[in-house]
């Protein structure tokens, strides 16, 4: 591809915008999926040098490989179309994710063992989905990334998750059962952080991601690699990999000594024989499960702190905050002092030094709320307009194992400060959910960002002017039992029929 395919439009659907990137097997470019009303998406092409049948048929593997991998994992980046230009170059389209890789976000500074243990979550639930294999002619076959590294490794703000974690370009994945001994026998990967097998040439198991997972955190942790070649050149890492101990970790965090358990997880992925690593990722998850559980709490708040302290600045009279660092303002909030530590939500105007953020404040079990962010969640909003102004709005969370759970409000339409809510619901057209532990009812867990339907935007707003002119003929109890009834009798019972189809369908 070159620049002037700027604006080219593929299969009639994908307009290419801008140029973004470089993947191992080719360019990665910015486009819109007009199909879907302009949707960013990525559309990676192969590159034109390595135009050939063979090269060909591993660029439509990444592609599947992606497709299913993305589709089993969160944590993998996910492939939505394939497709083959006029002029024969094969590209395929993948979600667009902005964001930083993970060299990006360390080089200023290493991470703290609480974001740490939170990165390495994610990117391990990713390889393990790769390792357990994608299905090709009805047979499982395992997949071995090989290229492991901070660069290939995407951060990305989530509504749902704060900071989501995705591994990149399976351009030089091997398929253990498939690759044949001409594609994988010569070197294909990093330099810094190959493992010693993966220099020789020798077939490769998923103890060598580890290893390469192994040099990788141990740079997040501190910032450098846990080798010192004489020289960068493939016999100088040869030599690292095969017979330098790795750099003790004592001492190299700017945060103070790092865990034991860590410096023992990271010390056994870098063993020189792949026999005395963690056989699995599932193996080093479990190695790190005491830490996780001691710093989960500490993982939001080391959020908050990483949200005001990072890349101060005097924020300029007209300027408009990002909605990461709206995101960020939010993780700063605390309970109410007057508020009862109960299973309770309201609602709350968030006053910003620009704007005014609309959120729903919910208090649940801490347990609850970790299995809860990640549901399937929906909204609705009922109204009465007699005897009494009211609006019923309902915030549901569902998952299979589960079943629902419903946060629900009644907002009294005759109230000032209602009104400018609902007002600010229906601009905004969406909504966060902050979530707050009752073991700690001080702290800030979560948050999800929820959107309203463009229809129930319009009639949040009509129902605010309407309550304005109307004059009420009952009190406002009576509304409120009337929007109970609905609420128990029909908007439940849809809401979970809605639920319970879109997860039959999956």
């Amino acid at each position: 591809m070159t620049e002037n395919n700027f604006g080219r439009r593929l299969a009639n659907r994908y307009e290419l915008m801008d140029s973004i990137g470089q993947g191992s097997m080719g360019k990665v470019y910015l486009a819109e999926d007009m199909l879907l009303g302009g949707v960013p998406v990525a559309v990676k092409f192969l590159a034109q040098t390595l135009l050939n049948e063979q090269m060909t048929q591993r660029f439509l593997r990444e592609a599947m490989t992606c497709a299913q991998l993305g589709n089993n994992s969160m944590h993998v980046v996910r492939v939505t179309d394939y497709g083959v230009t006029d002029d024969e170059i094969p590209f395929y389209v993948m979600e667009y994710l902005k964001g930083q890789n993970l060299g990006q976000v360390i080089q200023p500074s290493p991470l703290p063992i609480p974001r740490f243990l939170d990165f390495i979550r994610q990117i391990c639930l990713g390889l393990e989905t790769a390792h357990k294999g994608i299905i090709l002619n009805g047979q499982v076959i395992p997949i071995i990334h090989r290229d492991i590294k901070p660069s290939n490794i995407l951060v990305t703000d989530s509504a749902s998750v704060g900071e989501l974690v995705k591994i990149l370009d399976f351009g030089i994945a091997k398929l253990m059962e498939l690759d044949n001994t001409e594609q994988t026998s010569s070197f294909m990967g990093t330099l810094a952080y190959a493992s010693p097998e993966q220099m020789e040439g020798q077939e490769l198991d998923r103890r060598s991601d580890i290893y390469s997972l192994g040099v990788m955190m141990y740079q997040m942790l501190t910032g450098s690699l846990p080798f010192r070649p004489n020289n960068n050149t493939f016999g100088g890492w040869y030599k690292a990999h095969r017979s330098q101990e790795p750099i003790p970790l004592d001492d190299q965090s700017p945060y103070g000594p790092i865990p034991r358990l860590i410096k023992d997880a990271i010390m056994s992925c870098l063993a020189k024989d792949r026999s005395h690593r963690p056989s699995s990722v599932s193996q080093l998850l479990d190695h790190l499960s005491p830490l996780e559980k001691r710093f989960s709490r500490s993982i939001d708040l080391g959020r908050q702190i990483r949200g005001t302290l990072k890349e101060l600045r005097v924020v300029p009279k007209h300027e408009v905050l990002s909605g990461s660092e709206e995101d960020r303002f939010c993780r700063l909030q605390v309970w109410p002092p007057h508020t009862p530590v109960a299973e309770i939500a309201f609602p709350k105007l968030l006053t910003m030094s620009h704007s005014e953020l609309p959120t729903l404040w919910a208090m649940l079990g801490s347990l609850e709320i970790e299995q809860r962010i990640t549901n399937t969640s929906s909204n609705n909003f009922l109204c009465v307009r007699n005897p009494y102004p009211m609006i019923l709005w309902v915030t549901a969370f569902y998952s299979k194992a589960q079943g629902a759970r419903w946060l629900s409000s009644y907002l009294d339409l005759k109230n000032a400060g209602n009104q400018k809510f609902i007002w600010h619901l229906g601009e905004e057209g969406a909504y966060r959910v902050l979530f707050f532990s009752k073991e700690a009812p001080n702290q800030f867990m979560n948050f999800r960002r929820l959107h309203i339907a463009p229809p129930q935007r319009k009639l949040l707003k009509e129902w605010v002017l309407m309550a304005r002119s109307i004059m009420p003929i009952g009190g406002p109890q009576e509304s409120k039992n009337i929007l109970k009834t609905e609420l128990n009798d029909k908007l439940k019972p849809q809401m979970l029929l809605s639920f319970e189809s879109m997860h039959s369908d999956v």
